[in-house]
């Protein structure tokens, strides 16, 4: 029998338990806006890309491998941009 796995399905509500402030969701909740920062769920939900608007602009900072629950790279994310 196989497994699906669907990890955006639990990716908003991830990204308000890591962080403690709800998301603005964008594309269909594979990315959310936290001030001026984007997360997004890339290379078929096995990437999360932390990006800083500019208005129309986007700068790619840093790119995270999803392994398992998603909230492992959420934290990653957090500690990354905490230094950021």
């Amino acid at each position: 029998m196989r497994t699906i796995v669907d990890r955006a399905s639990d990716f908003v509500l991830a990204v308000e338990r890591v962080f403690g402030v709800p998301p603005r969701v964008l594309d269909g909740s594979r990315a959310v806006l936290l001030g001026e920062f984007k997360l997004s769920l890339e290379a078929g939900e096995h990437e999360l890309c932390v990006i800083r608007t500019h208005g129309a602009l986007e700068e790619w900072l840093a790119v995270f491998e999803v392994r398992g629950e998603i909230e492992h790279a959420l934290h990653d994310a957090k500690e990354f941009l905490g230094r950021a």
